[in-house]
């Protein structure tokens, strides 16, 4: 497991990554100029997806990422 530091970080990395310092920024600033309920987000992110579907997806990305 993860501490929250390492976490922090390592999601920084992957925003950096995936979407460069600018948009990253940006990011950063809407979480927290915005009120922001991750629970209420994460239920109705994958809403219209069935879950044999998620789960398929996700051992693919297990699988591609290693």
């Amino acid at each position: 497991m993860l501490t929250d530091s390492e976490i922090r970080v390592k999601g920084i990395e992957i925003l950096m990554k995936e979407l460069g310092e600018v948009q990253t920024e940006r990011f950063i600033t809407l979480l927290i100029r915005e009120p922001f309920n991750y629970t209420e987000w994460q239920r109705d992110l994958w809403a219209d997806i069935p879950v044999d579907i998620l789960s398929k997806r996700a051992m693919e990305f297990i699988e591609k990422e290693g």
